[in-house]
């Protein structure tokens, strides 16, 4: 009996020892499986690369160019390099209809410009913006009505006297036609398309429309409120300031949305970009910041063809 013990012991100790290898290999094999998921768990973000250019409206321009700033210096974004241009809404959407860019930034819906283009392109809107008469700080006028800034534009009114200002010569510094800025206005401050007028000052960026008002005496002009500061007077159109809360009660009629379209739906590094300025971080700080509104905070809504409902 005390032989057969020696064996069967070594026996059990061989069993035991294998059955822990087992176990010891298995933990392994499960320590090595977790480590690989975990090594190779990248995040969609991290592995978007590539280049988005945005082409448009001058007065969507600084949100989009800070935003694409932040963007590009986010790490999971650092390989998506973000182009952005100006040359009027006209102009953003005729490229991105036509694959030129893959962001046309617009004051207008597409179908205020485009005709059968329009319906192939997907918008987004990311803010509201108001758009106001300014002009030279010397003119003597903070007010004007719609009749006096018809009147104005289109020539009938060349003394700014004739409107309760100073005796001196009205210059007019207009956006092209291919301006959503220019349309906007025309289309919610006068009520009307208008002409060129011999004499009048025509610039392509609000940026130079600002500095020339600025700069000019007798001169008027128009911009979103994002371009506002104390070197051009803001005149209340029909006793109404430009304001935040009066832009989203519907009091002051002179808005637009801003709108980033794409040709069908984005590819995803422009997608990345779009959602980026969506988040609240960006609707909430930059928006605001630079004298936007974020669509949400609008209490009433307008269609293409600037039906306004509540």
């Amino acid at each position: 009996m005390i032989k057969m013990k020696k064996p069967l012991l070594m026996l059990c100790t061989l069993a035991l020892v294998i059955m822990l290898a087992a176990c010891g290999s298995k933990n392994t094999e499960d320590t090595n499986s977790a480590s690989g998921a975990a090594t190779n768990d990248k995040s969609p973000a991290a592995e978007l690369s590539g280049s988005v250019l945005a082409v448009g409206s001058t007065a969507l321009q600084p949100l989009v160019e800070q935003a694409a700033q932040k963007f590009m210096a986010e790490s999971q974004y650092s390989k998506i390099q973000v182009q952005v241009q100006g040359g009027g809404s006209g102009t953003g959407l005729t490229q991105v209809a036509g694959g030129q860019a893959d962001i046309g930034n617009s004051d207008v819906f597409a179908e205020e410009k485009l005709k059968d283009e329009a319906k192939d392109l997907k918008d987004h809107q990311v803010a509201v913006v108001a758009m106001a008469a300014v002009t030279n700080p010397d003119v003597g006028v903070d007010n004007l009505t719609k009749q006096q800034l018809v009147d104005i534009f289109t020539g009938k009114v060349t003394n700014w006297k004739e409107v309760g200002g100073k005796d001196e010569k009205i210059v007019i510094v207009n956006r092209p036609a291919s301006s959503g800025t220019r349309k906007t206005f025309e289309k919610y401050a006068l009520g009307t398309t208008t002409e060129d007028l011999k004499g009048s000052i025509q610039e392509e960026s609000s940026g130079t429309v600002k500095k020339i008002v600025a700069e000019s005496p007798g001169a008027i002009g128009y911009l979103a409120l994002s371009y506002l500061d104390d070197k051009v007077k803001v005149l209340k159109y029909e006793g109404v300031e430009a304001t935040v809360e009066n832009v989203t009660t519907g009091k002051y009629p002179v808005w637009a949305y801003e709108h980033m379209y794409t040709k069908g739906d984005p590819k995803p590094e422009v997608k990345a970009f779009l959602d980026y300025i969506a988040s609240d971080a960006i609707q909430n700080g930059d928006v605001v910041e630079l004298g936007y509104i974020p669509v949400s905070k609008m209490e009433v809504k307008r269609d293409a063809d600037g039906n306004v409902t509540k």
